[in-house]
C-alpha cells in the first residue's frame, strides 16, 4: 500500500507562482512512475504532467509546456510540482499519483494505482 501526501495550494494572484509537493510512504518510490493530475469543478480530471520512475523522462500537457515542471527527489519520497505564471484557468484540486509496474509514465487516470487526497488551488484574477 502507497499513501500519497500533496501540500503547497493555496490562493495565489494570476502571474504568481506555486510548488506543490507529494510525499509518498513505503521503500518503493523510486520504482514508480508518478503523476499529476487536476480537477477543476464541474469538469472531469484531466492529466497535467508525469515523471517516469527515474526521473529521465517526462511528460507534460501540451497547453501547459514552458510553465510547470515535474521533478522528483527518490531520497525523499517526494515529487515536486513547480508552476509559474499561473491564471484563473489554473484553479482547480491537484492530486498526485503513482503508477506501478511500468518504466515510462501514463497520461490517463485509469493507469494510476495509488492517489493523493489533493490540494487546492485557486488563482485570483
Amino acid at each position: 500500500q502507497v499513501q500519497l501526501v500533496e501540500s503547497g495550494g493555496g490562493l495565489v494572484q494570476a502571474g504568481g507562482s506555486l510548488r506543490l509537493s507529494c510525499a509518498a510512504s513505503g521503500r518503493t518510490f523510486s520504482t514508480y512512475a508518478m503523476g499529476w493530475f487536476r480537477q477543476a469543478p464541474g469538469k472531469e480530471r484531466e492529466f497535467v504532467v508525469a515523471i517516469s520512475w527515474s526521473g529521465a523522462n517526462t511528460y507534460y500537457a501540451d497547453s501547459l509546456k514552458g510553465r510547470f515542471t515535474i521533478s522528483r527527489d527518490n531520497a525523499k519520497n517526494t515529487v515536486y510540482l513547480q508552476m509559474n505564471s499561473l491564471n484563473p484557468e489554473n484553479t482547480a484540486v491537484y492530486y498526485c499519483a503513482a503508477q506501478t509496474g511500468t518504466v515510462a509514465a501514463g497520461t490517463e487516470p485509469y493507469e494510476y494505482d495509488y492517489w493523493g487526497q489533493g490540494t487546492q488551488v485557486t488563482v485570483s484574477s
